[in-house]
C-alpha cells in the first residue's frame, strides 16, 4: 500500500469528496505558484517515445486530463508538472453558472467509481478564456483543450448561440474545442446528440472555431448505431475528432451495495464500471472514421495497461479522471513509465 493510499483511505475518503478535490485543485495550483512545476516536471516527463502528432499538434504523451477536474483553467500548469500530456478543462459554459444543489458528488470506493451531477459548475467562458490565454503563452506546456457546453438558463432550443458564444470566446486561445452534447446532468443536453440538432450546432461551432480543431463528445449510453451515426456525422461535418465517452446512467454491475448508490441519486457514472462500454464505443468509432482521424478514449482508465490497450483498440489519444482521486497525484508519472516500458503501441 502507498503512502497515498493511506492518505486516501484515512483522510480522503472521510471527507466530503468536493470540498477533498478542492483540497486536492489547491495543492495542484500551488506547484507552479511555489516555483516548483519545472522541478517537478523533470521528474515526471514523459519518455520521447510517447509522443503523438495529432489535430496538428504535438502531445508529450498520449494520456492526458479529461474535462471535469479543472473546470475554470486553475490548475494547467500544475497538471502539466504531475505529467499528463494535455489538459481539457471544464466543462465550461457562456453564462457563469453554481451548477446543481450540494451534495453533488458521491465516491464509491468498492467500485473505484465516482457519481457526479455537478451541473456544469464554472465562472463562465471569458474568464476562462482569460486564463487559458495566459497559460497558452508559457513553454513548455501541455496542449489545452476546452469543453464547451451548454448554459442551464438557456433553452435547448437556443443552443446554439450559446455554445456559439463560447466557442468565440475560446477558440482563440486554445489548442482544440471540446463540444459536450453528453453530460447527463443538463436537462435536455443529450439531446442535442440527434443528427437532426447536432449538424447545426457543429456548423456554428465550426464557424466560430475557424481554424481551432473541434471534437465532439458522446455519451456511452447512445446504442451502437447511433454511435456510428454521430461518429460519421463529425467526420461529414469536418470535425477534428470525436471523444468517447462520457459518464453513464447506468449502475449495473456495482459492487458497492445498492442503498448506497440509490442514496447517491441521479448523476454520471465514471470510473472502473465504465471500462468495457468505454472499450467497445471506442472500437465503433474508430471503425466508423478514417485510420488517422483523432479518436480520444476516456471512460474507466486506471492503469498504464488500461491506456495500452485502448491505444491498441485505436485509440489516438486517451484520458482519465475519476482513477486520479483513487491513485493520486503520482498518476500520470505511473501511467507515462508503465507505456514507455512496454513495446510501443500505435499511435496516430
Amino acid at each position: 500500500m502507498s503512502a497515498y493510499d493511506v492518505l486516501f483511505r484515512q483522510v480522503f475518503a472521510r471527507m466530503d469528496p468536493e470540498r477533498a478535490h478542492h483540497l486536492a485543485v489547491a495543492v495542484i495550483r500551488a506547484i507552479p505558484r511555489l516555483g516548483l512545476a519545472a522541478l517537478v516536471r523533470r521528474a515526471t516527463r514523459p519518455d520521447p517515445s510517447l509522443a503523438v502528432e495529432t489535430l496538428r499538434l504535438h502531445f508529450d504523451s498520449p494520456f492526458g486530463v479529461a474535462a471535469g477536474f479543472d473546470k475554470n483553467a486553475e490548475s494547467i500548469r500544475g497538471l502539466w508538472a504531475l505529467g499528463f500530456g494535455h489538459v481539457e478543462i471544464g466543462t465550461v459554459t457562456a453564462v457563469p453558472q453554481e451548477g446543481n444543489p450540494r451534495p453533488r458528488l458521491f465516491r464509491l470506493i468498492e467500485d473505484r467509481a465516482v457519481i457526479n451531477r455537478m451541473g456544469f459548475n464554472n465562472r463562465g467562458a471569458a474568464r476562462a478564456a482569460e486564463r487559458v490565454r495566459r497559460e497558452a503563452a508559457r513553454r513548455p506546456r501541455a496542449i489545452i483543450g476546452a469543453n464547451i457546453g451548454k448554459s442551464r438558463v438557456v433553452a435547448v432550443e437556443d443552443a446554439i448561440d450559446d455554445y456559439r458564444e463560447s466557442a468565440r470566446l475560446l477558440a482563440p486561445v486554445a489548442d482544440y474545442l471540446a463540444v459536450n452534447v453528453s453530460s447527463p446532468n443538463t436537462p435536455g443536453l443529450r439531446g442535442l446528440q440527434d443528427e437532426a440538432m447536432l449538424g447545426p450546432l457543429l456548423d456554428a461551432v465550426l464557424e466560430e472555431a475557424g481554424t481551432t480543431p473541434v471534437l465532439v463528445k458522446i455519451a456511452p449510453d447512445l446504442d451502437d448505431e447511433a454511435v456510428e451515426g454521430v461518429a460519421r456525422l463529425a467526420v461529414a461535418k469536418g470535425l477534428s475528432g470525436v471523444i468517447a465517452t462520457n459518464t453513464t446512467i447506468g449502475r449495473e454491475g456495482l459492487r458497492t451495495e445498492r442503498t448506497v448508490v440509490d442514496a447517491a441519486g441521479a448523476g454520471g457514472l465514471s470510473g472502473a464500471p465504465l471500462r468495457a462500454r468505454a472499450l467497445e464505443v471506442l472500437r465503433i468509432v474508430r471503425a466508423a472514421v478514417p485510420a488517422d482521424y483523432c479518436v480520444i478514449s476516456v471512460g474507466g482508465v486506471d492503469t498504464a495497461e488500461d491506456v495500452a490497450e485502448r491505444l491498441a483498440a485505436g485509440a489516438t489519444l486517451v484520458q482519465g479522471y475519476t482513477a486520479f482521486l483513487y491513485r493520486g497525484p503520482g498518476w500520470a508519472r505511473a501511467i507515462n513509465r508503465g507505456l514507455a516500458a512496454t513495446a510501443p503501441a500505435a499511435r496516430v
